[in-house]
């Protein structure tokens, strides 16, 4: 191996010219590079501080909020203005009225079809029959169909004569009644239901909430004289209609914040009729106008009032017309129901 020459003795130390190469990553950070220092990472920027570190960072992580779906004060200020549909409870109040009943099936029907969904019934007399089957799960055609095809003797036991308080004990209507809801209690139906009843002690409504479904229709239909009262527990019921014709203020009561009435009850045209049945309903509907008035004009949102003032409340062979006068009232009242409805969910009208 060959040795550099040593310099001769006494002579200065001749210092090497050999040149240095930086290495790619100092010759990237200009002349003035230096070398890292121990335990500074030779990957970091030799002149970025540690406040210029923290403000890029924080510039970096509010470019990402913007990008990302982070909101701008104008964007949160706008989203609070918009209007937001309030949550509505719709609930229907389905008046007494006898044979007139059938028109609840046509005002059901109608709502129905324009998109209108009931949250929950509250019925009086002939109103609590078509209520049940409708918390039932029945949609309108069904409850049509039930009624096309119900055969009035079906609902209709007499009682014996001068042996009873009725001419009808009301039974057959229970009976028929609980058979089309394969006997499903009150408290069990899907939509809730209430059932408007007069104590015949004390002369007070009383809503029935659970039960058999059944005994507390027949309660609220056994008008006083023609069927027989009603004993559930220790107490005797009678018609709903005497005190509630149009039960809106119950269904209130159940938690509707916006209330559909349907009132059944007008006085039918013409002379005065021979059959001491329709004198008596008609007597109690008379009795009832001034309760009706009053419940209606503080409870109900929109009043339907198909047009039966042909129709008596013993007619019973009208039942398709009662269905169509139904459906025309709906589409009567259709603009104010759609106007009041958004008013209700805070939704501006055009």
């Amino acid at each position: 191996m060959m040795c550099a020459p040593r310099p001769p003795a006494g002579a200065a130390p001749v210092a090497r010219t050999l040149p240095r190469r930086r290495s790619r990553t100092y010759r990237r950070a200009g002349p003035t590079a230096r070398r890292p220092a121990a335990g500074e990472s030779s990957m970091s920027s030799p002149r970025l501080s540690r406040r210029q570190f923290t403000i890029a960072c924080a510039s970096a992580s509010l470019a990402a909020c913007t990008s990302f779906g982070g909101k701008s004060r104008s964007d949160s200020a706008s989203s609070a203005t918009q209007p937001h549909d309030k949550p509505v409870k719709i609930g229907i109040a389905l008046g007494g009225g006898a044979a007139r009943g059938f028109s609840h099936i046509g005002v059901l029907k109608a709502l129905e079809a324009r998109g209108i969904a009931i949250d929950l019934v509250a019925g009086t007399s002939a109103g609590s029959v078509v209520g049940a089957l409708y918390a039932s799960g029945m949609n309108g055609l069904q409850i049509n169909k039930i009624a096309l095809d119900m055969d009035q003797a079906s609902i209709s036991d007499w009682a014996l004569p001068f042996r009873s308080r009725g001419l009808l004990q009301g039974v057959a209507l229970q009976n028929f009644l609980n058979k089309a809801l394969n006997n499903r209690p009150i408290e069990k139906m899907p939509k809730p239901l209430g059932i408007v009843a007069t104590d015949l002690q004390s002369g007070q409504p009383i809503l029935f909430q659970q039960g058999n479904t059944g005994l507390a229709v027949r309660a609220s239909c056994s008008v006083p004289s023609v069927f027989e009262p009603v004993k559930i527990g220790n107490r005797e019921y009678v018609d709903g209609g005497l005190v509630s014709p149009v039960p809106a203020s119950f269904a209130r009561r159940m938690g509707a914040n916006f209330v559909i009435a349907v009132d059944i009850s007008a006085r039918p045209d013409g002379a005065a009729t021979n059959n001491p049945i329709e004198m008596l309903l008609q007597t109690f509907t008379i009795m009832g106008q001034t309760i009706k008035t009053y419940e209606l004009d503080k409870y109900a949102d929109v009043v339907i009032r198909p047009n039966l003032a042909a129709m008596g409340g013993s007619d019973f062979n009208q039942r398709n017309a009662a269905i169509l006068a139904g459906e025309e009232a709906v589409a009567r009242i259709m603009p104010e129901l759609q106007r009041k409805l958004a008013a209700a969910r805070g939704v501006p009208v055009a």
